[in-house]
């Protein structure tokens, strides 16, 4: 089983000066303690969620990745995940591709149908109606697929159209970096997993019982798709509030278990807290034991 880091938040102490330091350390420490992935938030505004959107800091998604991939040689590096509507799609694709030649290969283009209609409303992106996201999104898919193939000719789709789907330097990765579609969304994302995508992304919070129902769903869509249910990653984020230590690393381990019998590949963590280079630090010893669990 392999694991993953999920950068949230990016309020730490030392203020906007600090951030690039701490963000840094962050990446450097993951890869040095056994992390296979790290991702970061496609959001203008901090999640109402976590906290008040007005006092806590948000980092632009593919710039932070740019900058991680400086400063990391193996992690593999994506949003968890883009929203549809914040770039044009061949404009996404270009973005994906430099990050991938500017990283040795090691960009993944996760996305979803985006949701957080207040920083829409405050930067002034257009927020259309959830239908739509979803038909731009496949159409943004489509898209990336032809900017990353030996086709250069134009797209004409409902939302979008290209006269010229040209994209130089081509991804170092072939055919093309991974897709992930984020969501568990039963008729409209899991479908697009099965059609395109080559991972997923589910939470633990409910339960192994929820995602093992939410993995029936994909496989369905897979035999309806007639798509190799196994070639598609299954990652999940872990629902813990921090970083288990000490004597709550047992109890994960154990609980990791019981995903990984589901095929459940990665397990994405989620850093919170002043010390989150120490945090990935000390989690090291509990990574060597992830990584010995089999999956499937």
């Amino acid at each position: 089983m392999k694991l993953g880091l999920h950068v949230v938040n990016f309020t730490w102490p030392g203020g906007a000066r600090a951030i690039g330091a701490t963000l840094g350390g962050i990446a450097e420490a993951a890869e040095e303690s056994g992390f296979a992935k790290l991702s970061v938030m496609d959001h203008y505004f901090q999640m109402e969620m976590i906290g008040d959107p007005t006092t806590l800091d948000m980092l632009e998604g593919y710039t932070a990745l740019g900058f991680i991939a400086a400063k990391t040689k193996s992690l593999r590096l994506g949003l968890l995940v883009g929203g549809v509507t914040y770039r044009q799609p061949g404009v996404l694709a270009k973005i994906v591709t430099t990050l991938d030649v500017l990283s040795g290969g090691r960009a993944e283009l996760g996305i979803g149908a985006a949701w957080y209609e207040r920083e829409h409303k405050g930067l002034g992106v257009p927020f259309p109606p959830l239908k739509e996201r979803f038909e731009r999104l496949e159409e943004t898919i489509k898209i990336c697929l032809q900017m990353w193939s030996d086709d250069n000719g134009p797209f004409v789709g409902k939302h979008y159209q290209l006269a010229e789907t040209l994209s130089l330097p081509q991804t170092l990765q072939r055919p093309h970096p991974p897709i992930m579609i984020g969501g568990g969304g039963e008729k409209k994302t899991l479908k697009l997993v099965a059609r395109y995508a080559d991972a997923c992304n589910l939470f633990s919070r409910e339960g192994p019982a929820f995602v093992a129902h939410k993995l029936d769903v994909l496989k369905r869509h897979c035999d309806d798709e007639k798509r190799d249910y196994d070639k598609i990653e299954k990652t999940m984020i872990y629902a813990a509030p921090r970083l288990p230590l000490g004597a709550a690393a047992d109890a994960f381990v154990k609980d990791l278990d019981q995903y990984a019998k589901l095929a459940i590949r990665t397990v994405i963590l989620v850093p919170f807290g002043d010390r989150p280079i120490e945090d990935v630090r000390a989690f090291e010893p509990t990574a060597k034991r992830v990584a010995a669990i089999g999956v499937g």
